[in-house]
């Protein structure tokens, strides 16, 4: 698990636009879990406020990172996520994970 790097991105949808982001997300979903190098690939929904979405990506090694930010569906969503959500994202290392 040494080289693996796991993303965890929180969205909050722009008023109004919910929807639309969930729709975004969801879209994104499989064509990110058939990537080589993709090992994990969940979207989370916040139960108090379900504007607000949580991603939860989880990658080989930081190739497959960037093998995952070429992709159309990510530079689609680069392109319009900001018209859609305010975003909060880690790129993480592995400290002490099981």
């Amino acid at each position: 698990m040494a080289n693996h790097v796991k993303i965890m991105a929180i969205l909050a949808a722009r008023a109004g636009k919910a929807a639309e982001l969930r729709a975004l997300l969801d879209g994104m979903t499989a064509a990110s879990r058939a990537k080589p190098g993709n090992l994990r690939y969940d979207l989370w929904q916040d139960q108090a406020d379900p504007a607000r979405f949580v991603l939860d990506e989880l990658y080989a090694d930081g190739e497959a990172v960037e093998a995952h930010r070429a992709t159309p569906h990510f530079q689609n969503y680069l392109s319009v996520i900001n018209g859609l959500a305010e975003r909060t994202a880690f790129v993480l290392d592995p400290a002490n994970v099981a």
